[in-house]
């Protein structure tokens, strides 16, 4: 039989506040565990939650992102389950009346664009994390994780595919990113996924039984995870079995899901209102406070970029990979006036150099301005591109200005072309032969002649000009 797969995600996104979502802890990733605590986000008996309004406009700035319905009351609620690394007995969520719902984003891939709605965006409390020591039977606890602020972003089980389902996480991971809400650290676990894949016979409307599957930290494991499942549950129906609705660990060591334990319905966790958390209320006009500070979001800048720089597709993905490097790129065409030639510049050399040194663009000693000023100087002819390539190296390794580093290293480009004339005549006498054979139409000698020349000038002629006379003195003319 034929199956379609039917995948929904639930991604999980830490917040980019520097306090907790009900408490005055640090958010802050890498410090001794159990530091960032106290009573509220321990659970203790008596103390009084109170809600961090950054993280609700935070969730807000991503609801209006994605196209939802942003709720003028939402209700946190309280999902009890018991877990060594969750201290209250309960996190608090949200469920029956969330923040945000009925959005949708557009994901592009190999067969093209497709919409994948989200059902609702809503705020919760993350838990503590739980460390395994592989030597000792035995476990540690560490709740500083607990009660930073997180958004739950739930699709709708539109995705047929593994890809779609890695083009539909990229997509939220780099809106996220551009929001500037979300640091996006898969491996810190500041950005995570769930993903509910379930099979049907083709062209029937209902829905398999799902498995959820979980411990996914990269896009790549995310799409492995997802195919790997496919394949499973398929070998399962083919050969006459019942998927079973469970919750399943992806081994990236292996390459498979593993069962973990029978799949919670909503129903298991109880959940009901939190008598210590008022509703939260939204007024029109903070909302549209917020809808002012959203910037352009990613896939609105690449189509801007394609038709205000006519630059191709591919590039300006790469130029819109980050917020930090569509802004530097934006700075440094405007001042050099060549977009192309700015592009060229940054997805090669300046790239190269932040991937080696693994550096954002924010710390690179290059800034847009220096940049343009070194394509300008190819522009005008005081130096060549092989110049400029040595010149880069310098300014990236030192910080200086292009300026000062030609100054220091003599680099100005010999655009003087009777002194230039002169070093072509010398040239030309002293080799005879080679000239004969480039009369006679061995056109190939004309390279011997220019790397002559530039070995002379030291590589300081201008390419353009040394060409140009050349052709005339070799001539004859």
């Amino acid at each position: 039989m034929e199956y379609e797969p039917v995948i929904g995600l639930e991604v999980h996104a830490h917040l980019l506040t520097n306090a907790k979502i009900f408490c005055r802890c640090s958010t802050k990733f890498g410090a001794a565990p159990n530091s960032h605590t106290c009573p509220i986000c321990l659970g203790m008996p008596g103390v009084l939650p109170v809600l961090n309004k950054k993280v609700v406009e935070y969730a807000v700035k991503m609801g209006l992102a994605t196209n939802c319905r942003i709720n003028d009351r939402s209700v946190f609620a309280r999902k009890n389950y018991f877990y060594p690394d969750l201290p209250k007995g309960y996190q608090i969520s949200q469920y029956a009346e969330p923040l945000a719902e009925h959005g949708r984003i557009e994901i592009e891939t190999g067969d093209g664009k497709k919409i994948i709605g989200i059902t609702r965006i809503h705020m919760e409390e993350d838990a503590g994390k739980l460390l395994h020591d592989e030597r000792n039977p035995s476990s540690y606890v560490d709740l500083n994780r607990t009660g930073i602020p997180l958004i739950e972003i739930v699709s709708e089980p539109d995705m047929r595919s593994a890809e779609e389902a890695a083009a539909y996480l990229k997509r939220l991971h780099e809106i996220l990113v551009y929001l500037e809400i979300c640091d996006g650290n898969m491996e810190e676990g500041s950005f995570r996924c769930d993903a509910n894949v379930s099979l049907r016979p083709k062209g029937r409307a209902a829905f398999g039984i799902r498995a959820e599957l979980k411990n996914m930290n990269s896009f790549r494991n995310v799409q492995r995870a997802v195919e790997y499942e496919i394949e499973r549950q398929r070998h399962v129906l083919d050969g006459g079995g019942k998927v079973i609705q469970e919750t399943r660990l992806w081994d990236d060591g292996q390459g498979v899901t593993l069962s973990m334990r029978g799949k919670e319905e909503a129903h298991d966790y109880r959940y009901f209102p939190d008598p210590d958390l008022v509703p939260v209320e939204i007024g029109k006009d903070w909302i549209a406070e917020i809808e002012k500070t959203q910037p352009e979001l990613p896939q609105e800048k690449r189509e801007r970029f394609i038709r205000e720089y006519q630059i191709s597709s591919y590039d300006a993905g790469v130029l819109t990979a980050s917020r930090a490097l569509a802004d530097y790129f934006e700075e440094a065409a405007r001042q050099a006036g060549k977009p192309k030639i700015a592009a060229n510049w940054i997805m090669g050399d300046i790239l190269k150099f932040l991937n080696e040194d693994k550096r954002s663009v924010k710390d690179c000693p290059i800034l847009p301005a220096d940049l343009a000023a070194l394509i300008r100087l190819i522009d005008d002819g005081t130096i060549s591109g092989k110049m400029a390539k040595e010149i880069i190296d310098v300014m990236y390794k030192t910080g200086k200005k292009p300026g000062a580093v030609i100054e220091e290293k003599g680099m100005v480009q010999i655009t003087d072309e009777s002194a230039l004339a002169k070093t072509i005549t010398g040239i030309i006498e002293a080799n005879p032969a080679q000239v004969e054979q480039y009369r006679s139409g061995k056109e190939k000698v004309f390279g011997f002649f220019v790397g002559q020349v530039m070995k002379a000038t030291q590589g300081k002629a201008n390419p353009k000009l040394i060409n140009d006379l050349l052709k005339k003195m070799l001539s004859g003319s």
